[in-house]
Parts: structure tokens; C-alpha cells; sequence
């Protein structure tokens, strides 16, 4: 028995029916996405689209981080991406609360000093979405020919607000 056997039955059902014999590696609506690792986040239905039709890079925060940015600069010229959307959202723990507690929590969860993680907490969650926007934008290695857009979405609504 593995702990992962509920997934691994899930996956084996999944299976049955998947046949993605006809998908390519590349995005199939041109999009590339960074957003949160938040569960809420469902990157497909937020945008209508489907297996196949974006490349999505999750991150506490969405933020456009070195990682990510080295995604982005593979999907707009690997993997067909000419529009990338940066997308934070509502009631994100990184976004609203103060790093001391975020560590703090951490500490006594890992029973350990924290002090050395690198955490992606921001005051601000705006003015970190235009920073980070304003990196992809500026990047040499992501052509102008690329659309960079930052949206908030809300977690109670579904919706997308398109701020920068």
C-alpha cells in the first residue's frame, strides 16, 4: 500500500478515457500564464480554454520569479506563446500576511529556523504585479511581439480584473 494509492486509482480511471495522442507541446491559444499554486485557481476553466492551450507556471504568489521567468522566455520562442498573463489573486496568504508570520507559522510547523527560506510574501500585491509585468516586458529575451498583461483574480467571484 502506497499513500498515494487514492491518486494512482484516480489516475488509472483518468487514463481510461485520455487520449492525447493529437496534443503538441505547444500552446495551442498562444497563451502562457503565471499565477498562484493556490488549490482555488483552476488555470483552464478561469480562462475557458483546454488541455493543450496554455502553459501555466505556478508559484506561491504568481510571482514572475527567475524560474518562471525562464518559463515565459521558453514559451514565446519554443512553445508558440505570443500573450503571457500574470495573475496574483484575492486572499492570498503571501499577499496578506506580514512575513514575521508567515515564518512564524513555518518555524513551529518545521520545528526548525526558518530564517534562511526564501518566501515571496509582498506588502503590496499591486505594485508587485506591475513590477513584475514590467520585468516580463522589458526582458531582452521576450520579443515586443509578445502581449504581457497582469490581472487579479478574485477567489468568491471567478473573475479577472485586468490591472496592468
Amino acid at each position: 500500500m502506497s499513500d498515494f494509492d487514492d491518486l494512482l486509482e484516480a489516475n488509472a480511471r483518468f487514463a481510461e478515457d485520455h487520449d492525447g495522442s493529437d496534443l503538441r507541446g505547444a500552446a495551442r491559444a498562444g497563451v502562457a500564464l503565471v499565477t498562484c499554486m493556490d488549490s482555488r485557481i483552476d488555470p483552464l476553466r478561469m480562462l475557458g480554454l483546454e488541455l493543450g492551450d496554455v502553459k501555466v507556471v505556478r508559484n506561491p504568489g504568481g510571482r514572475v520569479t527567475p524560474e518562471a521567468m525562464e518559463a515565459l522566455v521558453l514559451a514565446a520562442h519554443l512553445l508558440e506563446a505570443t500573450r503571457i498573463m500574470v495573475v496574483p489573486h484575492t486572499k492570498c496568504a503571501v499577499a496578506t500576511n506580514p512575513e514575521a508570520a508567515i515564518r512564524e507559522k513555518l518555524a513551529a510547523s518545521a520545528g526548525t529556523d526558518v530564517s534562511w527560506q526564501r518566501l515571496p510574501v509582498t506588502a503590496d500585491q499591486r505594485a508587485s504585479l506591475e513590477a513584475d509585468v514590467a520585468a516580463v516586458r522589458s526582458h531582452p529575451l521576450i520579443p515586443d511581439s509578445v502581449t504581457v498583461g497582469g490581472f487579479l483574480y478574485d477567489v468568491d467571484s471567478g473573475r479577472l480584473e485586468q490591472l496592468v
